[in-house]
């Protein structure tokens, strides 16, 4: 099951950036921070349902000893959101994306394994086509920006918008692979107490951002009507939910499978942002789907 729940998450995941995209606005300084208050307010109601759902037993310590993961991955995303701002979605998200990679070879060095064939075949396959995208994409905007004669504003700040989704597949990668010994190497902890202490850790960060802007920012920001940055956060969650179940699954081939949900990302801002794809393009995106058949074959083997 730990496939199909990796396939879900990176649904989930790729719809959730468009919608992080299009709540992001170059003008609003704080948009990061308002889409952390609408992802944790969103993680917090579904934490609380789930409880009461499924019964289960939450340990508030917990919190405490999932926060290592919990910090990682929520600074990761922060610094995404910033990203957002300045940079095209079709360009963060394959290079937010190679996280996965990082989190693969990690967990390879320090927690050796047999690998069939089609897992190697498949990890390298996502991996290579992730980064392969990055790549073209980051020679398509430098043309783009040594031709134009009137540079967006979102590029001005130049080296440094790249910087952040660099920065986000680090610390995104670093929260995986511990997540990996978390709740697969080690199993420190259960798919349910993880998934809750996470969801809780940022629901108290949704509070104290909101708090921040509007007691200290003094800023205008009214929770329901941020459509875009609420369906993002419904669709984050909804992809945390499978993620926890993928990673204790088979955490080293997870990680890189559910990193290919910069593909779908890729793919929907072509579609509603209006972006055109070329065959190179086509061909990473290809490779990566490749990958994720052959991974789906040596879970069935």
């Amino acid at each position: 099951m730990w496939f199909i729940f990796s396939l879900l998450t990176a649904f989930a995941w790729g719809a959730a950036n468009l919608f992080y995209k299009k709540g992001s606005n170059i003008e609003d300084r704080y948009s990061h921070l308002k889409i952390v208050v609408m992802v944790g307010f969103v993680m917090g109601i579904h934490a609380v349902a789930y409880i009461m759902v499924t019964g289960v037993n939450f340990e508030p310590f917990d919190m405490i000893r999932y926060l290592p993961v919990s910090s990682m991955y929520i600074l990761s995303m922060t610094i995404g959101y910033i990203g957002l701002r300045y940079i095209e979605l079709s360009i963060v998200a394959p290079v937010q994306n190679s996280s996965g990679a990082v989190t693969a070879i990690l967990l390879f060095i320090f927690f050796p394994r047999e690998l069939s064939m089609f897992d190697i075949v498949g990890v390298i396959a996502v991996t290579a086509g992730v980064i392969g995208l990055a790549i073209y994409e980051k020679q398509d905007e430098t043309v783009a920006l040594a031709t134009s004669t009137e540079v967006d504003k979102k590029y001005r700040i130049g080296f440094l918008a790249i910087i952040f989704p660099i920065l986000y597949a680090l610390i995104d990668g670093l929260g995986s692979f511990a997540d990996g010994i978390y709740l697969d190497e080690l199993a420190l902890i259960s798919e349910s107490s993880a998934l809750l202490a996470y969801e809780f850790t940022f629901l108290i960060c949704a509070i104290l951002s909101y708090l921040y802007l509007k007691l200290i920012k003094k800023e205008n920001f009214i929770i329901f009507k941020e459509r875009d940055k609420g369906f993002a956060a419904i669709l984050e969650t909804t992809g945390q939910f499978f993620y926890v179940f993928a990673l204790a699954g088979n955490a080293m081939i997870a990680a890189p499978l559910i990193a290919s949900h910069g593909i779908f990302s890729v793919i929907l801002s072509r579609i509603f942002l209006k972006e055109v794809l070329h065959k190179k393009q086509y061909m990473m995106i290809a490779i990566v789907m490749l990958g994720i058949i052959l991974l789906g074959i040596a879970d069935e083997l």
